[in-house]
């Protein structure tokens, strides 16, 4: 029972931690104490203080309220990816499963290609011959992930479509659409509602990754990768500059994939520690 409590109380503080995130994402005026584009020469390289919670960076800027503007670009490209290789992925896992033969071959031959390639590796590649924008990093994340849905979703239709529910509804003379979309779908959402949590932290990875090597998103809008690049000249001189981005990065990250791994244990019952 204590042990219980003590995981309850645990995945309470990860919540905590998501809807800090999602709440800056959201309304990041209401919580960054300065504009993220305001610079003060004159404090440039501060250390946290009273005026300054997380110090300054080069410029006099703020570090804190642009670790929190960073935050709303670093949660909108991985929502927004996640949700664009949703949107593409389970229809296509779908199909693939439902229709089987040629169709799924030449479906997830596609998926298997582009899952030769190492994420960062097929991130790069795409937004090099793309060009660097916010737009094309929710893109080619977005590519990058299409196959893992495609791939989830398909295993799990190949159960599902067998079931009886789903035979009975065939005899009823549903039809194909209908299937896939009102019978099917419904009872695969489970893991791709697990998926999806567990994407967006790859994604952020992914997009702080490309910001830091300057293929992401451009100065002077703030994101934590390319606030990385810009610390990494003054990591001996002001450490609190780069301890800030790969902070937020890293509870970030780690309150996803905490979120995703409870998810999991709730829809699949087999996970469930007593």
């Amino acid at each position: 029972m204590l042990k219980r409590a003590r995981q309850e109380l645990f995945f309470l503080v990860v919540l905590s931690a998501l809807a800090f995130f999602l709440l800056t994402a959201i309304v990041p005026e209401v919580f960054a104490p300065y504009s993220p584009y305001e610079q003060h020469p004159r404090d440039a390289l501060k250390p946290p203080s009273g005026q300054y919670w997380l110090g300054t960076d080069q410029f006099g800027r703020d570090i804190l309220s642009r670790v929190i503007f960073g935050g709303r670009v670093a949660i909108l490209v991985g929502v927004g990816s996640v949700l664009l290789a949703m949107l593409f992925g389970v229809p296509l896992g779908l199909i693939s499963g439902y229709y089987g033969g040629s169709v799924d071959a030449v479906i997830m031959r596609i998926q298997d290609a582009l899952l030769s390639f190492p994420p960062v590796l097929l991130a790069l590649l795409i937004i090099a011959s793309l060009g660097a924008s916010a737009i094309n990093v929710v893109l080619t994340i977005a590519i990058v992930y299409v196959p893992r849905f495609a791939r989830l979703v398909r295993g799990s239709v190949l159960d599902l479509k067998e079931r009886e529910y789903v035979l009975a509804s065939r005899a009823f003379g549903a039809s194909d659409l209908r299937l896939l979309f009102l019978v099917i779908l419904p009872n695969a959402v489970a893991p791709i509602i697990v998926q999806a949590t567990l994407g967006i932290a790859v994604a952020i990875l992914i997009e702080s990754g490309l910001s830091y090597l300057g293929l992401g998103i451009q100065p002077p809008t703030a994101s934590w990768g390319n606030m990385l690049q810009h610390a990494q000249s003054y990591i001996y001189k002001a450490p609190w500059f780069v301890l800030a981005p790969g902070s937020f990065i890293f509870v970030a990250v780690l309150a996803f994939n905490l979120a995703g791994d409870r998810l999991r244990e709730i829809v699949d019952p087999r996970l469930r520690t007593l």
